[in-house]
């Protein structure tokens, strides 16, 4: 019995070890064959998703330089904002993170999908740009539930902000995202979807300044796609700021000055060609294009007929009028068609063949010298000037004082104008120039076009002794660290095709435009400053229409365009100023007045000594 027993133990106990052997074997192969896969099949690509899926590069933006005015006040810098994005790979399930997160930042989950289709493509490890800037509110809501929420991760940017809100905006410009036409054209190879670059302006001309050196970070992360440990950090190098060569007291003067009309307004030092103000109006808000710009508020900036998006002071091309005749009395003088003591009737029209050409003053002004022309500005004695000139050799001295070519300002966009010729016309039309035409021209009508700009490039040249200086936006660029990486320098264009005796002539018409008892500025006269300047008012199509009508009566369609340049002191001056209001009338009334307040508030240096220093208290 006792053998019996022993007996059947012992191959009970050898078939169960033969069995566990046997499954122990079975599991090892199958182990084996589950290792050779992993390690030879799939090694390579399974060594790419681990490292992928531990380590991961996070790019850091570098903040953007700033943007100061010359005297240092600051007028553009950058503020934080979140950006919500999702890494598909750490997201799973997808739909689900979605619809969490759609509740919590409430946007329509929609949305959020066509933001994932849009990036269809991308590796699942690169970050998908939700939602920018997020709001404090939508942040903390994140925050809070981060763990039921999945590949969803939240970055700190430094987001472009406009302090001075709608305040030299044309010059300054604005920021926006980057589009696919912009990062195909390999233009901006360090950049990336759903970065800003500079559009418009400053923003856009000294971009390679401002942008600044993106950093990142190499960082460990869990399943989650959460960052456990930071393994080395590359800093960011953040823009260089740049000084503009505007005055922002003198800026913001000149634009509550052009408060409720179209118009634009430039200023400059006749001995640098620095740009001391560049207003245009309306204006608009930058920061609209920063935070997201609906299609209804970009219909309503373009539909807009006073065109705010246009930078008037450079883009703008009207007929300068009388301001004009600055250029015809040059002209006249230099090619001794007339001279200091040539005098013309003005009975109040002029006949040339069979049609009359009427002056601005029906009764007439009688007897006219060029001083008494240019200051109580004659259409007659410029309509006999321009008649003996002809229209070729009035538009070589147009051209030589900088007329009909851009004036070479950094900033997109800047209009050329028109200077016409003889040749011009027989070219654009086919028929040949009738003598008729060149009255028009000589007195700034007719097909003559300039901006603002370079009516006040010619004035300041004027005011200097007859030196065409480039106009200059930028003082200087410097690191964050204050280190000076340029400075600007003037720049010399040319000079005015005239002599010190044909300039003197002129600069005494001009002065007396403002101190004459009968000067067409009288109202722009200050006391103990003496300015110098020239009024114009250039005639609209369709006022004809109206002809009986008063400039103040008239439908604004039909009023005149108003001009006035100028510079102050007349002696050694140390401002220059353009002023052009679209239909604002007469350029004494409507242009003047706006000149003298910027000559004012630039040279009464106690006031404005005062207004600087309590600006810059306020920072």
């Amino acid at each position: 019995m006792g053998k019996y027993l022993k007996t059947a133990d012992t191959d009970w106990y050898k078939q169960r070890l033969i069995r566990v052997m046997l499954c122990v074997s079975g599991a090892f192969f199958i182990l084996l064959i589950r290792l050779f896969y992993l390690q030879v099949v799939q090694g390579q690509e399974l060594r790419r998703l681990s490292e992928n899926n531990c380590i991961r590069l996070h790019s850091t933006d570098a903040s953007r330089g700033m943007i100061f005015d010359r005297n240092g006040i600051l007028l553009v810098d950058n503020r934080p904002a979140f950006d919500l994005s999702i890494i598909l790979k750490d997201a799973k399930p997808v739909d689900r993170t979605i619809e969490k997160l759609a509740k919590l930042i409430e946007v329509p989950v929609s949305e959020l999908k066509k933001k994932i289709v849009h990036n269809k493509g991308m590796s699942s490890y690169k970050p998908i740009l939700l939602k920018q800037d997020i709001g404090r509110d939508a942040l903390a809501a994140v925050e809070v539930r981060k763990f039921d929420l999945p590949g969803i991760v939240v970055n700190i940017k430094p987001r472009r902000h406009y302090i001075k809100r709608q305040s030299a905006a044309h010059l300054i410009g604005y920021l926006s995202e980057i589009n696919s036409d912009e990062l195909k054209s390999g233009k901006y190879p360090e950049c990336k979807g759903g970065d800003f670059i500079g559009k418009f302006g400053v923003e856009k001309g000294f971009e390679r300044f401002l942008k600044g050196r993106r950093g990142g970070r190499q960082v460990e992360v869990n399943v989650m796609g959460q960052v456990v440990k930071v393994l080395k950090t590359v800093d960011a190098v953040p823009g260089q700021n740049i000084y503009l060569t505007i005055d922002y007291i003198l800026q913001k003067k000149a634009e509550a000055l052009l408060e409720g009309v179209a118009g634009a307004v430039v200023a400059m030092d006749p001995e640098t060609g620095n740009i001391l103000v560049m207003a245009s109006s309306p204006s608009f808000d930058q920061n609209a294009f920063v935070n997201g710009m609906s299609h209804k508020q970009w219909d309503s900036l373009i539909s807009n007929p006073l065109r705010p998006m246009e930078n008037k002071a450079v883009q703008g091309e009207y007929p300068p009028a009388s301001t004009f005749k600055i250029v015809t009395a040059i002209a006249g003088l230099e090619e001794g068609v007339i001279d200091e003591n040539t005098t013309m009737h003005c009975p109040g029209y002029y006949k040339y063949g069979n049609r009359i050409y009427r002056c601005w003053r029906r009764g007439g002004h009688g007897s006219v010298n060029i001083i008494k022309a240019l200051s109580e500005s004659c259409d007659v004695f410029f309509y006999q000037v321009g008649q003996k000139l002809g229209i070729d050799r009035l538009a070589f001295y147009a051209k030589a004082c900088g007329l009909g070519t851009a004036t070479g300002i950094n900033l997109d966009g800047e209009a050329e104008g028109l200077i016409p010729t003889s040749a011009w016309k027989k070219r654009r039309t086919g028929i040949s120039w009738q003598g008729g035409e060149t009255l028009s021209v000589a007195i700034g009508q007719g097909y003559d076009l300039s901006t603002p700009l370079q009516m006040l490039v010619l004035t300041s040249a004027l005011a200097n002794g007859g030196t065409r200086y480039k106009p200059l936006i930028l003082k200087s660029v410097k690191t964050a660290d204050g280190d000076i990486v340029i400075q600007n320098k003037r720049q010399v264009m040319g000079r005015l095709p005239a002599g010190k005796k044909t300039l003197a002539i002129v600069k005494k018409g001009l002065r007396e435009v403002v101190n004459s008892p009968k000067g067409t500025a009288r109202i722009a006269n200050i006391k103990g400053i003496d300015i110098s300047g020239k009024t114009g008012t250039a005639q609209v199509v369709g006022r004809h229409n109206e002809p009986n009508l008063s400039e103040k009566d008239m439908p604004e369609q039909f009023r005149a365009h108003a001009w006035f340049v100028s510079y102050a002191p007349s002696v050694d001056p140390k401002i220059a100023v353009a002023v052009f209001v679209e239909h604002g009338g007469h350029g004494s009334t409507a242009a003047a007045p706006i000149a003298r307040e910027i000559i004012r508030t630039y040279l009464e240096t106690d006031e404005y000594g005062r207004q600087l220093k309590a600006e810059i208290s306020k920072q």
